[in-house]
């Protein structure tokens, strides 16, 4: 338990700071996971309207990476290489 007032602050911001973070991880995660559902249906169908979707979903999850990189939860080689392995499955479709 803190015990001074600088203690019970940080404790605080701490707590403030892992939620944000967990907001923006849990997003970039889910956003994935449905990217790469839009890939498999893509890869079986070959639509445009399939792809129109890939690329939708792949620019929010760009987004959100960026997002979540400009407020310092993704380091910016971690956010590049996410983004990079994105678009490279993205290529071999």
């Amino acid at each position: 338990m803190a015990n001074n007032k600088s203690a019970e602050k940080r404790i605080d911001i701490a707590k403030r700071n892992r939620l944000k973070n967990r907001y923006y991880k849990s997003s970039v995660r889910t956003l994935i996971k449905m990217f790469f559902q839009n890939l498999e249906i893509y890869k079986s169908s070959k639509s445009p309207e399939d792809k129109e979707k890939l690329q939708k979903t792949l620019s929010s999850v760009y987004s959100m990476i960026d997002k979540g990189t400009k407020k310092n939860v993704y380091h910016k080689n971690t956010a590049a290489r996410k983004k990079s392995q994105l678009a490279a499955y993205l290529k071999t479709a």
